[in-house]
């Protein structure tokens, strides 16, 4: 249940992509990615810090029966979210899918054939690396680095704990910083603008991990620490800038996709930190396999755009703002995806229409 309530990220992501223009479709992704975020660690400190003490003064000090009822509070409020949203929002800018899909404004589109399109998309894949070499940190950073401050600097738990809570509080603004410069280098350059933000903010994050590991004093690692944090959550920004690009259609299956290579990433890191002997070696392999990430946007040739060096955009039909994929009546893309669902499938199909 856990695992499905963290799956929402994804369907955000899918929604933000719809419901806002081209030109701030990368801060409007990376606002809503970075606050949720955020809202993780301040539900964190709100249930250890306000209710967990009130809770086990009323279960009087059983503290295992208060941090177990203490956990209905977020789940209350995150059920209740959901049901104000189903009644009060709408899937796209003209409206709910159902209701478009009944009067023909919108095709129908199978969602095999939207997943598998998104997953044989290499482009998807180099996002995947690269948002594992971003978003993959953060969650490694949450768990490693109170324990490296504890441990490097001989600080107490409760002083390494609020120094590595800087960190996960960076998401205030830097991840929707991202977004707001890859939509930045966007208006200047296109495609090629957001590829390189995105590029320039993994090399600064890795480069920035090195230093980190190689840094003597306390000040000066709490300092690279926090323009480390600023770049890691904007290159999670100039990620989302990017994905929606990709393949349109198929925006939901890829975020998905490249949104799971950040969880990939941080079971990748946090093993380093687990088998390797000192923290510096293990700060010392995320960093370099980081700086290595960033040649893979060179390989990044996205249908209609340029690249990072090469080709161009396609010229824009119109001036005015766009969303990237609102639904429009296109039953020819709709046949062209729905026309690669497997072939045992049709086959079988047919020979029940013909019994």
């Amino acid at each position: 249940f856990i695992g499905a309530a963290g799956g929402t990220f994804v369907m955000c992501q899918y929604w933000t992509s719809r419901m806002f223009t081209k030109q701030v479709v990368g801060t409007a992704n990376a606002l809503v990615g970075g606050w949720g975020n955020l809202g993780g660690g301040v539900t964190q400190l709100v249930m250890g810090s306000v209710l967990f003490p009130l809770f086990k003064k009323a279960f009087d000090g059983n503290a295992e029966k208060a941090w177990r009822t203490v956990c209905v509070v977020p789940a209350f409020v995150g059920f209740c979210i959901g049901i104000v949203i189903y009644y009060i929002s709408d899937d796209a800018p003209k409206g709910n899918y159902t209701e478009l899909k009944k009067h023909g404004q919108m095709p129908e589109v199978s969602a095999a054939a939207s997943f598998r399109n998104g997953a044989f998309n290499i482009n998807t894949w180099i996002m995947f690396i690269q948002y594992g070499c971003c978003f993959g940190v953060e969650l490694t950073m949450n768990n490693a680095a109170a324990l490296y401050f504890k441990d490097e600097f001989g600080l107490t738990t409760e002083e390494a704990a609020a120094i590595a809570s800087i960190f996960g509080w960076m998401n205030l603004f830097a991840r929707g910083l991202g977004g707001f410069l890859s939509d930045k280098a966007n208006a200047w350059m296109g495609m090629r603008g957001r590829l390189w933000a995105h590029t320039i903010c993994l090399a600064c994050e890795g480069a920035l991990v090195l230093v980190f590991a190689n840094t003597p004093s306390l000040g000066a690692a709490i300092a690279v620490m926090v323009f480390f944090s600023l770049f890691v959550q904007a290159a999670e920004g100039t990620s989302y800038g990017i994905v929606p690009y990709i393949d349109p259609p198929s925006t939901g299956s890829i975020s998905g996709i490249v949104g799971a290579g950040g969880n990939t990433g941080a079971v990748c890191f946090g093993l380093g930190f687990r088998n390797l002997p000192t923290y510096k070696e293990a700060f010392v392999v995320m960093g370099s396999v980081i700086l290595a990430s960033t040649a893979l946007s060179f390989t990044v040739f996205i249908k209609g755009h340029a690249g990072m060096v090469c080709g161009k955009d396609d010229p824009v039909p119109t001036k005015q703002p766009q969303t990237l994929s609102v639904p429009e009546p296109d039953a020819e893309k709709a046949d062209e995806v729905n026309a690669e669902e497997p072939a045992e499938k049709k086959d079988g199909a047919t020979e029940e229409e013909a019994a």
